[in-house]
């Protein structure tokens, strides 16, 4: 594993830390691996900008009457679903 070190202000430190104390974590490093684990995650469920106008390409190709907000939504979210999340 790699050894990585980044300065923080000492309030930040601290935020970090406090997880650590309270055994949620078994350290700071766990806790900051989470955090990073779980951004990863959520942006690998983000849509892209293409992905979105594409759907609105769609949409108003269709006609804007032709599919509702909560067609071209579920759409969206179909999109994310298929993508599958790999866990690290």
């Amino acid at each position: 594993m790699a050894t990585m070190t980044v300065s923080l202000p000492d309030p930040l430190k601290e935020w970090i830390e406090s997880p650590a104390i309270t055994r949620e974590y078994a350290s700071s490093s766990d806790y900051v691996r989470d955090l990073v684990r779980r951004d990863k995650e959520r942006r690998a469920q983000e849509l892209s900008l293409a992905e979105l106008r594409q759907i609105v390409t769609d949409a108003r190709a269709g006609g804007l009457s032709g599919r509702s907000a909560d067609e071209v939504f579920a759409e969206a979210k179909e999109i994310v679903r298929n993508r599958g999340v790999k866990r690290d």
